[in-house]
């Protein structure tokens, strides 16, 4: 079958890690078509914000090929994404960053899908990861990786999934920073919030039913849990690691900084009793 091949270079640079399972939440949009790219916004081990080395950045690149030039929804989709340095010359070692060599995000355009999977390092710089889009639409995929000696970063790529895509709404702030996710209630705060500014944030987690702290939270890929951030248009993505990787919960502690003002959508993700539950929220930055 005849395959696709998109290549991007990027100049950003931040750590992640990541889950297994897709999720959406009420919101949907249909994506434009085409292929697009973009610099994303860095962070460090510690999850404080920071600018990325975007000298080391500049000299990689990602290959992005899809095992189909038509993928389509809700069928197997093969990802192979190749590694080389900017002359094309392939980076084959990588550092292991909490437990994987590559963490894959994948969203939809309007941020209601979100999907954290972990393709396998085949060697000479190429991995490779099976998957479904659940709809038609544009969805965007962020690799995140360390090659060795060259410090952190991510490369991304817009990709087209063919049909007719769900019909768009917009992303709206969350008038409640409460959720209640697979039977957990879980409660987002802020010390502050505003753009270019240091902030902490928590995550408290009761059982939703009997309202007792959650007190058993499991390491999640080496952490207490782990937060993705993306701004409404996908261009600035953050990925933030516990101040206390240790803890066990009630609380999940992180630190962070928004790069600008505008709309986010915040991913907290957390295992307990072997199942990890991601919950999403948006947030108006001022």
């Amino acid at each position: 079958m005849k395959k696709v091949v998109i290549s991007v270079l990027l100049t950003a640079a931040l750590l992640t890690a990541c889950g297994k399972a897709g999720t959406t939440d009420q919101h949907s949009h249909s994506g434009a078509a085409g292929s697009t790219q973009g610099d994303m916004a860095g962070m460090d081990h510690s999850g404080m914000a920071k600018g990325g080395d975007s000298s080391q950045a500049a000299n990689v690149q990602a290959q992005f090929k899809l095992s189909t030039d038509k993928p389509q929804p809700n069928q197997d989709t093969t990802i192979t994404i190749t590694v080389q340095d900017k002359n094309g010359k392939l980076i084959d070692k990588f550092d292991t960053v909490h437990e994987k060599q590559m963490h894959l995000i994948v969203v939809s355009k309007d941020l209601s899908f979100f999907n954290h999977i972990h393709p396998d390092y085949k060697g000479n710089g190429v991995f490779t990861v099976t998957t479904q889009f659940p709809t038609a639409g544009d969805f965007k995929l962020i690799a995140d990786i360390t090659p060795t000696g060259m410090g952190a970063m991510n490369k991304s790529q817009w990709v087209t999934v063919q049909g007719s895509a769900p019909a768009a709404k917009p992303i709206e702030p969350d008038a409640t920073y409460t959720k209640v996710v697979d039977g957990k209630e879980v409660t987002l705060t802020f010390d502050h919030l505003m753009a270019n500014m240091e902030l902490n944030m928590n995550f408290n987690i009761k059982d939703a039913q009997t309202k007792k702290p959650v007190t058993d939270l499991q390491p999640y890929l080496g952490a207490v849990g782990h937060v993705v951030i993306l701004s409404q248009d996908a261009e600035n993505y953050l990925h933030v690691h516990p101040t206390d990787e240790k803890a066990k919960g009630p609380d999940a502690k992180f630190m962070t900084a928004f790069p600008h003002s505008g709309i986010y959508k915040v991913w907290g993700q957390f295992q307990q009793n072997g199942k990890v539950i991601t919950v999403p929220f948006v947030v108006k930055v001022p």
